[in-house]
């Protein structure tokens, strides 16, 4: 099995995108204004809080675009807002030829979308699907939903540009925000949505940045008070994005080496291990026995996380191991049984390797 993870920023990049972040925040705030917890409610004539309004400010400079937005609701409500501000409801939505994941499949249905399907993996599979069907709008999943999802999301959306420059373009960044070398928007498509807390941000507050004209649509219907990320949250906001860089490039590092010691035969039982973003960029391994539940199982037992919470939020930092993601589930049924996923959050490889190794030498001698 042949697989396409995306490449990561190195931990020179990221600490050079750690730097461009906090410079962003000392242009548009004062070194008083850092030093709170911001402010609260529906300011006269913002109708928000002053302190999120210079916290999308930062968002939209260091992203190159035109505006940002926090909202609630976490990614999932970012990516049906954006299908919300620049579809609205019963329009036609082309996606990836995969499972959908789950939460955006919740969306398209609840706006009544109907779906196309093309192959992202070929491109003249895309331009057939769009010059030959009336699509209101794309929906790009920027990690992968299949184990051989190869597309590059900068290549796509400048192939899907080069013949319909018009077209609404949403990308979804969950797992790939501040992992690598842009966002969505950055590349043309326009709105991205990302999670602020999977960024080591807070609960329930996700981001949508890119296009004025639809996201100042979305701030003119977000009215109600109860409705506004509060000043404290969005100060949150910005403390989590200035440290996710530098970390999730060790988590990757971390990722690279452990599978590297799997596939030259550390631990018994193990067939194959393979770098992948399902969702987030994690080692996929590959048993040689249907024993996958009762090693994730048993790794519960010598300190891996037992679920996630966020996939790399603020409270994981012991590693995760856990089955595969549903759409992976989904495109083969057999994953469930033969494969474990492992996440490292901000554990080393030598406490992965003893984990899966104890847990491996339990449910081994058990069979």
């Amino acid at each position: 099995m042949e697989t396409f993870p995306l490449e990561s920023l190195s931990i020179e990049e990221a600490t050079q995108m750690q730097f461009r972040f906090v410079d962003a925040i000392t242009r548009n705030f004062s070194g008083e204004e850092i030093l709170t917890r911001g402010d609260l409610g529906v300011v006269k004539g913002l109708n928000q809080p002053r302190t999120t309004q210079k916290v999308e400010k930062v968002l939209a400079d260091f992203f190159n675009a035109e505006a940002a937005m926090l909202v609630r609701g976490s990614g999932t409500n970012a990516i049906r807002l954006a299908l919300y501000s620049l579809l609205g409801t019963n329009k036609t939505l082309m996606v990836h030829d995969a499972p959908i994941y789950p939460t955006s499949k919740v969306s398209i249905e609840m706006l009544g979308l109907k779906t196309i399907f093309a192959d992202y993996n070929h491109l003249e599979e895309v331009k057939e699907k769009l010059l030959n069907n009336k699509v209101d709008g794309i929906l790009i999943q920027v990690t992968r939903q299949k184990f051989d999802d190869s597309y590059d999301l900068k290549s796509l959306i400048a192939f899907i540009r080069s013949f319909d420059e018009t077209i609404q373009i949403i990308t979804d960044d969950n797992y790939s925000a501040l992992k690598t070398k842009g966002l969505g928007s950055e590349f043309g498509a326009n709105l991205s949505c990302f999670s602020t807390f999977k960024l080591l941000g807070p609960e329930g507050i996700g981001c949508i940045v890119g296009e004025r004209k639809a996201i100042q649509r979305l701030k003119n219907d977000n009215y109600s008070g109860g409705g506004q990320v509060q000043g404290h949250e969005a100060i949150d906001v910005l403390k989590g994005l200035i440290y996710a860089p530098v970390s999730l490039a060790i988590s990757a590092k971390v990722s690279e080496e452990v599978c590297g010691r799997i596939n030259q035969q550390e631990i018994g039982g193990i067939e194959k291990a393979f770098l992948i973003n399902a969702q987030s960029k994690v080692i996929v391994v590959k048993l040689k026995k249907p024993i996958a539940k009762k090693v994730i199982e048993q790794a519960t037992s010598f300190g891996a996380l037992p679920n996630p919470v966020g996939a790399e939020s603020k409270y994981e930092f012991s590693p995760l191991v856990y089955r595969v993601s549903g759409t992976f589930r989904a495109a083969d049924p057999d994953a469930e049984q033969f494969m474990i996923r492992i996440n490292p959050n901000r554990s080393g490889a030598d406490t992965i390797m003893r984990i899966l190794k104890q847990a491996m030498d339990v449910v081994e001698k058990e069979v």
